[in-house]
């Protein structure tokens, strides 16, 4: 089965370096197949028998022996994520360029209305949510993000640990590799 596995928090900052040539090897080394990674922010896509939870403690094993970073990570099956994807609302798919448009992906310890309750209701006039499984579909005005409620919070400790955030251009681009 394909998998894909979004890693956090590394390689932003100068925290958490993590060589996606290196961390390939690894996780060939491991026994995964097809592995491929895209861009430097830890998206890896992968084949394996194993179910999501396995490939997942199998990473934060990696990335602690292998490069002594811990971090969380997702891991979900692409046939997942291209079903999430197919529920991607019309103001979200456009082509607007005013707007910026990433995938809000929860870790499997909480759900939208959780997240929800804990950062409140996005910003009017400045962007929109809408919640699909564990997917949340994103967009704000690049003008205005700073005043975006959901931009600021979503990077609270309490809350950055409970997703993964990837622009939209990112997720279409690892679906198109799979």
């Amino acid at each position: 089965m394909k998998y894909l596995v979004f890693l956090r928090a590394v390689n932003v900052g100068g925290k958490n370096k993590v060589s996606m040539a290196d961390l390939k090897k690894l996780a060939e080394a491991e026994g995964f197949c097809g592995v491929q990674t895209y861009l430097n922010s830890g998206n890896i896509i992968l084949e394996s028998d194993d179910d999501e939870e396995k490939i997942s403690r199998d990473f934060v094993r990696i990335l602690k022996s292998g490069f002594d970073v811990e971090t969380e990570n997702l891991v979900i099956s692409a046939a997942n994520l291209e079903r999430i994807m197919e529920h991607a609302p019309d103001w979200w798919t456009q082509a607007d360029k005013s707007l910026y448009t990433n995938l809000i992906l929860l870790m499997p310890t909480t759900n939208f209305e959780e997240l929800r309750k804990k950062i409140g209701e996005p910003s009017p006039e400045i962007e929109r949510i809408e919640g699909f499984d564990n997917g949340i579909f994103w967009a704000f005005d690049l003008k205005n993000y700073q005043k975006a409620n959901w931009w600021k919070k979503t990077a609270e400790p309490g809350v950055n640990r409970t997703l993964t955030i990837r622009t939209a251009n990112t997720i279409r681009k690892l679906l198109e590799k799979n």
